[in-house]
This record gives C-alpha cells, structure tokens and sequence, in this order.
C-alpha cells in the first residue's frame, strides 16, 4: 500500500471516529453544560493534572475562551485549581469529587452505547480490536 492510499484510509477513519463518537456519546453530557464545557471536562477526566494552556490546545479555543469556561466550570464546583509547587504562576486543573461522579455517569452512558455497538463480536475479532487500537495509538496518536 502506497503513503497516498494509506492517507485516504486515514481521512475515512477520522471521519468515522467522528461519527461513532457523536453516536456512543449522545445522552452522555448533561444538559446543564455546553458542549464546549463536557469536551473541556472529558479531556480533563482523562488526563487530569492539566493546564489551561494544555485544554486551550487540545480544545482548538483561545486562552480568553477557555479561561471563561474553566472560570464556569470552576463555579458549578465540577473543577478545581492546583497551583504548581515550584512556580506559583502555574496552576493545574483537575476535576472536584462532584466533577469525577458527573463524569463517572458521561462514561457509563458510553460504554453501554459502547456495548452495544461490540457485544456482536467474537473473542477473537475484540482481540484485534484491541491490538489494533493499541497500535494506533503507540504509532499515530502519541
């Protein structure tokens, strides 16, 4: 297979990450957060310490945007700031004990959309499944 090929089987699986995204987290955020804010806290559950410039990068939005946001999130009592032991003007965000079980819930309602999406599929094909997703994500996102 040709870099040109393999490139065009790429745009394909992105744009259907994208999908099977949108399907496995439909009912998952809470209505009383923008979608701005669940993406804010899902990548913050998942690689908690973070900073705001890490979330700024990650989420695609201005340092403005994601300072006001975090200010939000920070004042419902799901986030909280760490500031760093040896520089003062550093500070982490981590999610509060109110913001771990609200994403707790997020997470259940995924991995029963999750679920259901796999339950079809034999020992053998999760397993690749797995080696598959394993190797992307040691060679393609790191």
């Amino acid at each position: 297979m040709n870099e040109h090929n393999l490139f065009q089987m790429l745009v394909s699986f992105t744009s259907s990450v994208h999908e099977v995204t949108h399907e496995l987290t439909k009912d998952a955020k809470p209505e009383a957060l923008s979608h701005v804010q669940y993406k804010m806290l899902e990548y913050i559950a998942i690689s908690q310490p973070v900073t705001p410039s890490e979330i700024n990068d990650c989420q695609n939005m201005s340092m403005p945007n994601t300072s006001r946001e975090l200010g939000k999130l920070k004042k419902s009592g799901l986030i909280q700031s760490i500031p760093d032991e040896k520089d003062r003007r550093k500070h982490y965000v981590c999610l509060t004990p109110e913001g771990e079980s609200l994403m707790n819930n997020s997470f259940a309602i995924i991995q029963s959309h999750f679920h259901e999406r796999i339950q079809h599929l034999s020992k053998d094909e999760l397993k690749n499944m797995q080696e598959a997703m394993a190797l992307l994500q040691s060679k393609l996102f790191y």
